[in-house]
């Protein structure tokens, strides 16, 4: 006899709504203050279309897919359903504007769990001639706001906790792989940028990490990251991740002071990644050799490629130097809440389906 599964009762029922209900409501006054920041200081709010030609091209990430059909039926086109407004907030700071701010809901395939849904809100901003330090500011200043707006003193996650009221730590990659996981990381880093697996490799061999021999240099650069680093992120203050190696630079340029790493941070608090920020790279050519080097990576692990979005490098040709940051929304009000799922802090999260 097969043992009985307790039924979960839906998120639209009375009693467990009544449950949501107080998150829900933290999510309402989170935005509304957090729009009042933007407003304070001089941004305008945009809004970008979901459907697009790219769904962007990193190796990792996993896009719904739909066609767009003509008049008469027939297949015009391949879009997707964006995970991010990134393309296309870039595409607006080509045309003119100095600071934008975009609260998007957007989509990633093959994402459920605690911290992940497949459908979520992605908060972005961007500041023209501006710093990648002055979004960490922002960040500082957002994740304080949220506990101001929800009348809490501590970030709180499954028992961790964070002040969001003290200063940030602010550390490099490289010198949080040295003190989280005793690696030194840029020893396999070569001032061109390329990198040396076996070094790394060997360095995990040695604290006993696991390495398999189809793994490159990325994959291992994201277990020591996963596994070693970032469960010590976030606690007490919050941690600002600093100068990602220039190959995890994505869409941000090279550092003005070391060629081996880039201007991209992340915000972590309580353990939990918030935030993705860049100085943007503004050179179409650099950008397109990172994205055939990932969608060359994507066929080789899934079989599968996203298309570039020609008219995002055509824009970004004459877009002026900027900073910009992606922070998932929901995560900060689930911290700023107490909430311990991301779909306790959702009004309608996307329906169940195969586990």
């Amino acid at each position: 006899m097969k043992p009985s599964i307790a039924k979960v009762s839906p998120w639209w029922t009375p009693s467990v709504h009544l449950d949501r209900r107080p998150f829900l409501i933290g999510r309402n006054a989170i935005q509304s203050a957090l729009r009042g920041y933007f407003l304070s200081e001089d941004f305008l709010e945009v809004d970008t279309a979901t459907l697009q030609v790219s769904p962007g091209n990193e190796a990792h990430l996993h896009a719904f897919a739909t066609e767009a059909l003509t008049t008469d039926g027939q297949k015009a086109a391949s879009l997707y359903l964006h995970t991010s407004p990134e393309f296309a907030c870039k595409k607006l700071l080509s045309a003119g504007e100095q600071r934008i701010a975009c609260f998007a809901h957007v989509y990633r395939n093959r994402e459920r769990g605690p911290l992940h849904h497949p459908e979520f809100t992605m908060l972005e901003w961007y500041r023209v001639d501006e710093s990648y330090e002055s979004l960490m500011m922002d960040c500082v200043r957002i994740l304080a706001l949220a506990a101001e707006t929800t009348k809490t003193t501590r970030l709180t996650y499954r028992g961790s906790e964070c002040d969001p009221f003290a200063g940030p730590d602010r550390i490099s990659v490289a010198a949080a792989f040295d003190r989280h996981a005793g690696i030194d990381l840029l020893a396999s880093v070569a001032t061109d940028g390329a990198t040396d697996r076996a070094h790394l490799a060997c360095e995990m061999k040695r604290i006993g990490m696991r390495v398999a021999d189809d793994d490159g240099w990325a994959d291992l650069f994201s277990r020591v990251l996963v596994e070693k680093v970032e469960p010590q992120l976030g606690l007490g203050c919050v941690t600002i991740l600093d100068e990602y190696p220039v190959s995890e630079a994505a869409l941000a340029r090279p550092s003005g002071h070391d060629p081996r790493v880039a201007e991209r941070f992340e915000v972590y608090a309580c353990g939990v990644e918030l935030a993705n920020g860049f100085g943007e790279l503004t050179n179409p050519a650099e950008q397109r050799r990172r994205f055939e080097i990932e969608m060359s990576e994507k066929a080789r692990i899934y079989g599968e490629t996203y298309p570039i979005d020609e008219d995002f490098l055509d824009a970004l040709a004459i877009m002026p130097e900027a900073s910009g940051i992606a922070l998932g929304f929901d995560r900060l009000v689930m911290l700023a809440t107490g909430a311990s799922r991301i779909d306790q802090v959702m009004w309608a999260p996307v329906a169940e389906y195969g586990r």
